[in-house]
């Protein structure tokens, strides 16, 4: 036989290649009735990740929560890194031809046969990457896309279009790629707890010893009666705002823990009379904003459940104003309080904010937004109030440490922020000890500065903004009348106020590890 001969005979293929036809010859050769209408539809839908991005949409919109949604994001970055390392290396470095399709039934055959080369498989590949990392961050939702991820994969074996080697592979790199952004962009559970660890919470089985108080108006009646369901044991008491002072009060002289259900104004109440009582705070998420219990890695009523259950609590920090008194001693000086006579700020006494504290531009856009809010409803309102407060604001004016200077904003962060800006973002760490503050110099053109300071750091410096981390913040020569906000609510502010952290004040149930 000549040389040439020689060449052009194929060549016997290895353990592996005949392991390969041998399992693809067998699954072709099976009958699979149940199979047969859905996994070539389903293989098909899978082209291009129409249906992880369907499926990502879906999550996002039926999970209802920023767990549902951060799940849905990460699926989709680990598809996009899978799909590029195989598009660009994988089938470059490997260029390993497609399996005859003759073994295989005609009704399983897809209609269009893919014609890039075999080895390995990006829809395996995508399912797998799309599959892990949604279950790195919602093992929920993880448990639901993995068997469809799981059909996807084979389906490429039952239609003929890879080998299983290549559909093996292509999930190991696809399950790789999902790890890979992990490793660049860390979930919720592997970030560090956001207080310091305390075993001072009484653990409460099924609720038992533990009171808690729903905000009416925070639209809480939904997760009233889900936590009801879940802590048959708890004493459940709903109440409107303007109770809600006298009911948290009374609560905490009855259980051995404050419950509190509503959002971040509600939750301020409740944290300073629990600090008051020395009693630990079980937070339900459950008004508009509720961005202190996703700071603490609380986003449902399980989450809480189940630190109750154990009685796991972590000890965080909260914010503090306290009212300068009066030249002539009347003590007065404080604006008013909402939650309830201990920490409200009124009489001189201090109050507390779990989030923010903020002069400004912030406050008034707030006053705007809620007059305006029940006619054209929240988004639309915050629209006009923006407008109307950069058209028509002028800065503030008044000293900060001892310097007086016209401001647009100051804003004071319980903790460090993340996201850069003078608005809030995530707080890694409850416990700090810092304030995050963000001053707006007066001046010009006050939407590009508010634009100047939003793309800076969190430590930054210029002639339109500063920020900086501080233990303590004394605000004087306020004017009458001057408005501020914390967590969300506007009342006057004082004349002159120190603005601090009353540090590991409140104990609050936390579970060690999150779902």
């Amino acid at each position: 036989m000549s040389t040439e001969g020689a060449r052009r005979r194929p060549k016997t293929p290895g353990p592996l290649g005949r392991w390969d036809r041998k399992v693809f010859h067998a699954v072709a050769e099976r009958e699979w009735p149940a199979a047969e209408p859905v996994l070539p539809r389903l293989s098909h839908a899978a082209d291009h990740g129409v249906l992880w991005l369907g499926a990502a949409a879906g999550i996002a919109v039926l999970g209802g929560g920023k767990r549902s949604r951060r799940a849905a994001v990460r699926g989709m970055a680990s598809l996009a890194l899978a799909s590029a390392v195989i598009n660009t290396v994988g089938k470059r470095s490997v260029r390993r031809a497609r399996p005859l399709i003759d073994a295989v039934p005609v009704i399983r055959q897809l209609k269009r046969q893919p014609f890039t080369t075999s080895f390995p498989s990006g829809h395996a590949a995508s399912a797998a990457a799309f599959a892990t990392g949604v279950a790195l961050e919602s093992k929920g939702w993880g448990a639901v896309v993995a068997p469809v991820a799981a059909s996807v994969a084979f389906s490429r074996v039952y239609t003929g279009a890879h080998y299983p080697s290549d559909v093996l592979v292509g999930a190991a790199l696809g399950v790789g790629a999902a790890f890979a952004v992990r490793g660049l962009v860390p979930t919720r559970s592997q970030l560090p707890p956001p207080g310091r660890a305390q075993g001072d919470a009484p653990a409460l089985p099924r609720g038992e010893g533990l009171v808690i108080v729903v905000n009416q108006d925070a639209g809480s009646a939904d997760s009233a009666e889900r936590v009801r369901e879940a802590l048959p044991l708890a004493e459940i008491v709903e109440c409107g705002p303007g109770e809600l002072g006298p009911a948290l009060a009374k609560a905490a002289e009855r259980g051995r823990a404050l419950g509190i259900i509503g959002g971040d104004g509600t939750i301020n109440g409740a944290a300073a009379v629990a600090v008051a009582r020395g009693l630990p705070l079980a937070v339900f998420p459950g008004g508009t904003f509720n961005h202190f219990a996703y700071d603490l890695g609380i986003e449902t009523f399980q989450d809480t459940c189940r630190a109750l259950e154990s009685g796991d609590a972590v000890r965080v920090d909260l914010g503090r104003f306290t009212p300068e008194p009066l030249r002539d001693g009347s003590g007065e000086g404080g604006g008013e309080g909402h939650g309830s006579d201990e920490g409200d700020g009124g009489a001189g006494g201090p109050g507390y904010f779990l989030n923010t504290f903020s002069l400004g531009v912030y406050p008034e856009l707030v006053n705007i937004r809620e007059r305006w809010s029940p006619r054209v409803g929240g988004w639309p309102a915050g629209v006009i109030a923006a407008a109307k407060v950069l058209r028509h604001g002028r800065p503030l004016e008044a000293s900060v440490q001892g310097r007086r200077r016209p401001m647009w904003l100051l804003f004071a962060g319980n903790g460090i922020y993340q996201r850069v800006g003078p608005t809030p973002g995530h707080r890694q760490d409850l416990a700090d000890g810092l304030l995050d503050v963000r001053v707006v110099h007066g001046g010009r053109w006050p939407g590009l500065r508010l634009l100047a300071a939003a793309l800076a750091g969190p430590l930054s410096r210029s002639p339109v903004h500063a920020a900086e981390q501080l233990h303590r913040v004394r605000i004087t020569g306020l004017e009458p009348g001057t408005p501020m906000a914390y967590d969300g609510e506007v009342v006057d502010a004082p004349a002159g106020l120190t603005v601090d952290k009353a540090v590991g004040a409140l104990t609050v149930y936390r579970p060690q590890t999150l779902l």
